[in-house]
């Protein structure tokens, strides 16, 4: 892609666009609960603002949009339904494997106008014995967000000889690839029976004994793959999933404490005790209003001061200081952590009114409390950047 076309697509408002599309989430998001899986009309409208290719590459006739961009992005449709986010951060942060791939197998894998990838940890054993041609795959995956609109999947595996033993990269470590294949091709099971995030359809998948032709495999990061230059391809993958599911965290915090302030306005303090004036008149809601809008405020500017500096850093440096990926660890993780007590502020502020089904905080808490299971919000990640602060290189990558 020309300069000319760089430039148009770094003048798109990527969050503006998904503001437009939030009240479409917003009305299939019970939807998408009730069915587990994001509803078609859904995907078509993410499709056809380019929102599922925002982080693909010029090459590609990506977005290639920032970091910056891409959490706002996601924190937009979040508040609106944070199954539909959860899914596009998943996809659009495996994306970045598009720059690792064959330019040809990077178009029809991430460049079809519906792309959606899935894929996730493995299960026990992931192998993929080297064959002529390719490999023969066979393994068990876990966290397929977005297995049931999936164009494409992927199992991460271990690479094996043909007598079994460990094929070894350049430096002498095991090596491990990424498989690509098509959901026909794998057995998904209906697992994900869960507190929320329902519409995600995280299942797990398993293949046996599957030919995977070499051009169809990556793995993540890898330098002698690398084929795109640009900031993004200097972002570690595993970063972009934190930088993506922090949105999703920010989002139902915003959306929660939006629904709050309306709901204090009218809600009796305490009707049944005589006490009919609204909880807005109440000293200790008031300072809980002001507290969560500082905690969430506070962490979603640490969040982008960062994300704004990481990616400075990269288009101009092509790499971090230990301080910048501690820090930028702290933020997500922090984001994460702080948009939980906002959420459980305001549900637990709703009294009655946020158990019953249907209510703006019911979901949105479960959802939250399902996304802060995911590692990205793990509270160890703060004593790896803890380590990393303190002048540490951590064994655990940040």
């Amino acid at each position: 892609m020309n300069d000319e076309s760089n430039q148009q697509n770094s003048a798109v408002d990527w969050v503006a666009r998904a503001r437009a599309l939030a009240p479409a989430i917003d009305a299939a998001a019970e939807r998408n609960e009730r069915e587990r899986r994001i509803a078609p009309e859904v995907i078509a409208a993410l499709s056809e603002d380019g929102l599922l290719h925002m982080l693909l590459p010029a090459s590609l006739n990506g977005g290639a949009a920032d970091l910056v961009a891409y959490n706002q992005v996601i924190e937009e449709v979040a508040a609106a339904d944070a199954s539909t986010a959860w899914c596009l951060a998943q996809t659009l942060a495996s994306s970045h494997a598009a720059g690792y791939l064959d330019a040809a197998i990077a178009r029809e894998v991430f460049a079809a106008p519906n792309a959606i990838v899935a894929w996730g940890p493995p299960a026990g054993l992931a192998k993929a014995v080297a064959v002529e041609g390719g490999y023969r795959v066979t393994g068990k995956w876990r966290f397929a967000s977005g297995s049931a609109n999936a164009t494409w999947m992927g199992g991460h595996s271990s690479v094996l000889q043909a007598d079994g033993t460990p094929r070894l990269d350049a430096a002498g470590r095991p090596l491990n690839r990424t498989m690509l294949f098509r959901p026909a091709d794998a057995a998904i099971h209906d697992t994900w029976h869960v507190l929320g995030l329902r519409g995600t359809a995280s299942n797990d998948y398993e293949v046996t004994d599957l030919f995977v032709p070499e051009r169809y495999s990556t793995w993540r990061d890898y330098a002698p793959d690398r084929r795109e230059g640009g900031p993004l391809y200097n972002i570690p993958m595993l970063t972009l999933y934190g930088i993506g599911f922090s949105g999703v965290a920010l989002g139902l915090a915003r959306a929660s404490l939006a629904a709050f302030t309306r709901l204090a306005q009218t809600k009796p303090w305490a009707a049944t005790l005589g006490n009919t004036s609204p909880l807005r008149d109440q000293a200790v809601i008031q300072s809980g209003v002001a507290r969560a809008t500082g905690r969430l405020n506070s962490a979603r500017a640490y969040l982008l001061r960062m994300l704004a500096e990481v990616w400075e850093a990269s288009a101009t440096a092509g790499r971090f200081t230990l301080d910048q990926r501690a820090e930028l660890r702290v933020a997500i993780t922090a984001a994460m952590e702080e948009a939980t007590a906002v959420v459980d502020f305001c549900h637990r502020a709703s009294g009655t009114t946020a158990i019953f089904q249907g209510s703006p905080f019911e979901r949105r808490f479960r959802d939250m409390h399902t996304a802060l299971a995911q590692g990205q919000a793990h509270l160890s990640n703060f004593e790896t950047a803890g380590l990393a602060l303190l002048g540490v290189e951590p064994t655990q990558r940040l």
